[in-house]
Parts: C-alpha cells; sequence; structure tokens
C-alpha cells in the first residue's frame, strides 16, 4: 500500500508540474502575444508618426515654394510695370525730340524763307551770259 501511495504521489507531483508546465507555457505564450502586438502597435505607430513627418515636411516645402512662386511672380510683375514705364519715358522723349526738331526746321524754314524774300537777286545779264562774261563760246558777237 505504501507503493501505492508512493505511486499516486508521484503520479499527483507529475500531474502538478505538468499543470505548473502547461501555465508558465501559457504565461509565456500570453506574454510573446502581447510583446508581439505592443512591437506592431509600436511600429504601426512610428510608420504614421514618420508619415505624419513626412506629410508634413511637403506640405511645408509646398508652401515654400509657393511663397517663392509668388515672390517671383511679384518681382516679376514690378520688373514689367517698370519696363512699360522706361518704354513709354523713352517714347515721350522721342516725340519731344521729334517736336523739337519739327520747331527748329520750321524756324529755320521761316527765316530761310524771310531772308530769302530779303535778298537781292542776281541781275540778268542779257543774252544768256552769267554774270556777263562770256564762258567757252566763242561767237562773233563777243569780241
Amino acid at each position: 500500500m505504501n507503493i501505492q501511495l508512493e505511486k499516486m504521489k508521484q503520479k499527483q507531483e507529475c500531474e502538478r508540474r505538468k499543470r505548473i508546465a502547461e501555465e508558465k507555457h501559457k504565461e509565456w505564450v500570453q506574454k510573446k502575444t502581447e510583446e508581439e502586438r505592443r512591437e506592431r502597435e509600436r511600429k504601426l505607430s512610428k510608420e504614421m508618426a514618420e508619415k505624419a513627418t513626412r506629410e508634413l515636411e511637403k506640405m511645408q516645402l509646398q508652401e515654400k515654394a509657393e511663397v517663392k512662386y509668388k515672390e517671383w511672380l511679384k518681382k516679376k510683375r514690378a520688373e514689367e510695370v517698370e519696363k512699360k514705364k522706361k518704354e513709354k519715358e523713352k517714347e515721350k522723349e522721342r516725340e519731344a525730340e521729334l517736336q523739337e526738331k519739327k520747331e527748329r526746321s520750321e524756324k529755320i524754314f521761316k527765316e530761310w524763307l524771310h531772308n530769302a524774300r530779303n535778298k537781292p537777286h542776281p541781275v540778268l545779264n542779257g543774252y544768256g551770259f552769267p554774270h556777263g562774261n562770256s564762258t567757252g563760246l566763242y561767237f562773233c558777237y563777243t569780241y
């Protein structure tokens, strides 16, 4: 009977150890599963954070590009306005020069006209001789 009792105790001890081992295994599997879940969540949150950071950087870069484009466009428009202004000024200068030239020509023409009226006309000497002299034509009347 002692032997049977001894075998029963051993059997119970073996079953108890088996149960303890199974419980420890379950706990380990549970911890491992929980750890893997946490790791997945951590990776997912890290990826989401990185994605959000990339999106933010992309938006900031786009905003900077937009600001630079607006500045460039503003500068170009200002240059165009300045260019048109200079062209108008040059056109006005040309018109002023032409007007001044026209006035000067008219003044000179009027002076010439005035002087031409008052200038004595050369007296025509008869017989087609300029200034009364014979110029290489020898007629019998010239001797």
